[in-house]
């Protein structure tokens, strides 16, 4: 940990910061999901610079070290997509792969789309591509689901306020690693289906939680809760919304997304192949929804079988 280095790009006049280790010519960056952060990709970062990789792992606006953009409320996909752009010109990186874990998975995709020319391969955890136009979250569940609850401006806000930032992130953590959709009751708020005496999974640490914290105690959640919460539904104007460069998509078989409406499909049905026509599947089978810091040697091993085949 303590080789990997850490320094600041300017995008959109936002102070952004990336972490970096490696300094081979192929790169890989990496896009975080919530309530992660730069360091939820500690072990695959380590293990493709040993490998010859230059990794780089930014924090998004609004997160851990990153400044947050002046109106937090305004922020959407689109800036995120602007500032991994500016990112990749900023360092002088004429094409790359990208690794999104979570909702960072739609970045990974929609810039896939837009740059080809700049994308060598995409690598994706927990969430499958969806087409814009297929992410209709209010249809399909109740009024309780965890989504649908973080949206309402000030809900998220009140029930997370009674925390520290730690907790928070404890919390959320304990709620995705399970296998059930988090839906809370009507009377009942989202941090409040983890009993305070839950312990956290075998696979994370107290120290790796006080990192989190610290992180989050910095930023707070109010960009994070915009994007990806409030930001869902977004219009990104795609000449052809269908995913050509190769990809690859690791899932966890015990991962609470696959039960989202139609993911099923998405994850091993021809569906998938239908909006992605260069694409991989693999499933670990114990894995949750953070299967990279569950199992990282496992999936070390299939970014790293990826890269070979695509570099």
């Amino acid at each position: 940990m303590d080789q990997i280095q850490h320094k600041f790009v300017k995008v959109d006049s936002l102070n952004l910061h990336i972490a970096e280790i490696g300094t081979g010519p192929n790169v890989v960056v990496f896009l975080h999901g919530f309530p992660e952060i730069w360091y939820s990709w500690r072990y695959q970062m380590i293990a493709l610079a040993e490998a010859g990789f230059r990794a780089i792992a930014p924090d998004y606006r609004g997160y851990g070290l990153s400044d947050s953009p002046p109106q937090p409320d305004k922020a959407n996909f689109s800036d995120l997509l602007t500032d991994l752009l500016g990112i990749l010109d900023a360092l002088s990186l004429s094409k790359v792969f990208l690794v999104g874990k979570d909702f960072g998975a739609l970045p990974a995709h929609l810039f896939s789309i837009l740059h080809p020319e700049r994308v060598l391969g995409v690598v994706t955890l927990g969430i499958p591509y969806v087409p814009p136009s297929l992410s209709k979250y209010d249809k399909y569940f109740p009024e309780g689901f965890y989504i649908l609850r973080w949206r309402i401006p000030g809900r998220a806000e009140a029930d997370f306020g009674r925390f520290d930032a730690k907790t928070v992130v404890k919390r959320v953590y304990i709620l995705f690693s399970g296998s059930e959709l988090p839906i809370a009751n009507e009377n009942q708020e989202i941090m409040d289906l983890v009993e305070p005496s839950t312990p956290l999974p075998s696979w994370l640490t107290e120290e790796d939680l006080a990192e989190y914290g610290a992180l989050y105690e910095k930023s707070g959640f109010q960009t994070a809760l915009q994007i990806p919460y409030r930001s869902f539904g977004g219009n990104f104007d795609l000449p052809d919304p269908v995913l050509k460069v190769p990809s690859l998509l690791i899932m966890g078989g015990k991962d609470y997304v696959i039960k989202f409406p139609g993911f099923e499909d998405l994850t091993k049905g021809e569906m998938a192949k239908q909006f992605a026509t260069n694409l991989e599947i693999t499933f670990i089978p114990e894995g949750s929804h953070f299967v990279q810091e569950q199992f990282p040697a496992q999936v070390n091993q299939l970014i790293l079988a990826f890269l070979a085949k695509h570099t």
